[in-house]
């Protein structure tokens, strides 16, 4: 397979940074008239006006700073997921009422603390696989890369900090139990097909455990790309997350002049 060099990556970072700081930029302060903009509809917390108009502007601001930053990271990463593999954002094919079921049945059992996840329970969505009368379902996928030199396919969910109650880890393994048993179905007895829940960084610091309890409830340890482990991942490099992070930091001035012109044009 063909590995990605710092070079190549670093540009891709620089490029994405560049074009995000733009747009954002852009975005806000054509809307500094408009009551109806992202900033100004997120100021009318009276109890946040109370404490002042930096303040206010500064919550309205961050929100909005922390959800559009993470689409970026989102689109990054698949930009540097392309240099190596096939990349793919949806799953298509038969999904059998006996592997629904066991996905449900499954689930129930995670739920309830019977079991504790492994990447073995669901196994067995293989050995009912198979292309007969079974409906067409269609998911979208956050990454379906696809390894084109071994044939292994990697179905990866990403949450940026990977924050999730217990509800939403629930519904995002079966999400992607869904996808794995319809790849089951589609592709050949023994293709390499494998699952990951993936954040953009350890929310608990770099190094330190990840203690995200309510998605540990529902995905196994081995079934986790978190922070480091992702960006190496998608790099093919075990120095995959130190590239990203040093050329996003490199970068960094370039929202940071964004982000003070957007206070300007705000607050004088």
């Amino acid at each position: 397979m063909k590995i990605p060099d710092k070079a190549t990556i670093k540009t891709l970072v620089h490029t994405a940074v560049e074009s995000y700081a733009q747009g954002f930029q852009a975005r806000h302060e054509g809307e500094v008239d408009n009551p109806e903009g992202t900033i100004n509809m997120k100021i009318h917390n009276v109890f946040i006006e109370a404490l002042g108009k930096e303040i206010q502007y500064y919550t309205a601001l961050v929100r909005s700073l922390d959800s559009s930053l993470g689409n970026m990271l989102e689109t990054l990463a698949i930009n540097i997921a392309t240099l190596s593999f096939e990349v793919k954002r949806n799953v298509e094919g038969p999904l059998k009422a006996e592997q629904t079921r066991i996905i449900a049945e499954l689930l129930e059992k995670y739920k309830r603390h019977e079991i504790k996840p492994s990447v073995k329970d669901y196994q067995v969505l293989r050995s009912i696989a198979g292309q007969d009368k079974a409906p067409i379902k269609r998911h979208d996928s956050d990454y379906y890369l696809i390894d084109k030199e071994t044939n292994a396919h990697y179905l990866i969910e990403l949450k940026i900090g990977g924050d999730l109650d217990n509800k939403k880890a629930r519904s995002e393994k079966e999400a992607i139990l869904e996808q794995f048993a319809i790849l089951s179905n589609v592709l050949p007895s023994k293709t390499n097909i494998k699952i990951f829940f993936a954040t953009a960084y350890n929310r608990y610091g770099e190094n330190k455990p990840w203690r995200q309890e309510r998605v540990r409830q529902f995905f196994a340890d081995e079934e986790l790309l978190i922070g480091k482990d992702f960006w190496n991942f998608v790099c093919r490099s075990e120095e995959g997350y130190k590239t990203v992070l040093e050329a996003y930091r490199e970068s960094a001035p370039i929202i940071k002049r964004a982000l003070d012109s957007i206070k300007k044009t705000y607050l004088g």
